[in-house]
């Protein structure tokens, strides 16, 4: 018998805000419907709609989900003990990691920004904006105390982005451009680090 306890089974409604996340970045807004959903999880339409009365209920609660983790993740990066480098690098390194765990987020991502958050109601950008902000304060900071190279902190962040979410949303077609599949483990690893030098080389003196 082995010594470590089982995990935990997720709720039903854990269920459904998996397989519509999964739905959503595979297919859109437009193109899921709540039976897709539904028979994703092995349920009926009546029972989905018990946890959730619309499928604009349910994508709003799929988008939370995914700004909480990203906002979660993020904080714990900003607000650590680190400073300079160590810091930049730490914030890379969470967006990277959740993004490599559910690249899903990556492409309800891409398709909402598309869509200019139509599907939300909210203005995506403006969600973000504080935290963005929040960033281009501190890289200019460390610009004028001498401690990074002197670059735009907006653009700088936004080619982080970037870099970040395309190899992700864009892996498909990577695919051909390494003959080997992007989202493998290894492959993984290495963009995440071929990024995070990346970016110390363009920093650091």
């Amino acid at each position: 018998m082995s010594d470590f306890p089982a995990p935990e089974a997720k709720s039903t409604r854990e269920l459904i805000l998996a397989e519509a996340l999964h739905c959503f970045a595979d297919r859109g807004y437009e193109g899921t419907s709540l039976n897709d959903i539904a028979a994703g999880v092995g349920i009926k339409r009546p029972s989905l709609l018990h946890h959730f009365p619309s499928k604009e209920a349910l994508y709003g609660d799929v988008f939370e989900m995914l700004m909480s983790e990203w906002l979660e993740r993020l904080e714990v990066a900003v607000t650590s003990p680190a400073t300079n480098w160590e810091k930049a690098e730490l914030v890379l390194r969470s967006g990277f990691d959740l993004f490599a765990e559910t690249p899903d987020y990556v492409r309800i991502m891409r398709r909402e920004a598309l869509d200019s958050g139509e599907h939300l109601g909210i203005d995506l950008s403006a969600v973000i904006r504080p935290l963005f902000d929040k960033a281009v304060l501190y890289f200019d900071e460390q610009m004028d105390a001498g401690n990074f190279r002197r670059h735009d902190s907006k653009h700088l962040l936004i080619t982080g982005y970037g870099a970040i979410l395309t190899y992700f949303s864009d892996a498909p077609f990577i695919d051909g451009l390494l003959d080997d599949k992007a989202l493998t483990e290894k492959n993984i690893r290495d963009h995440c680090e071929h990024i995070i030098q990346f970016f110390k080389a363009a920093l650091v003196s």
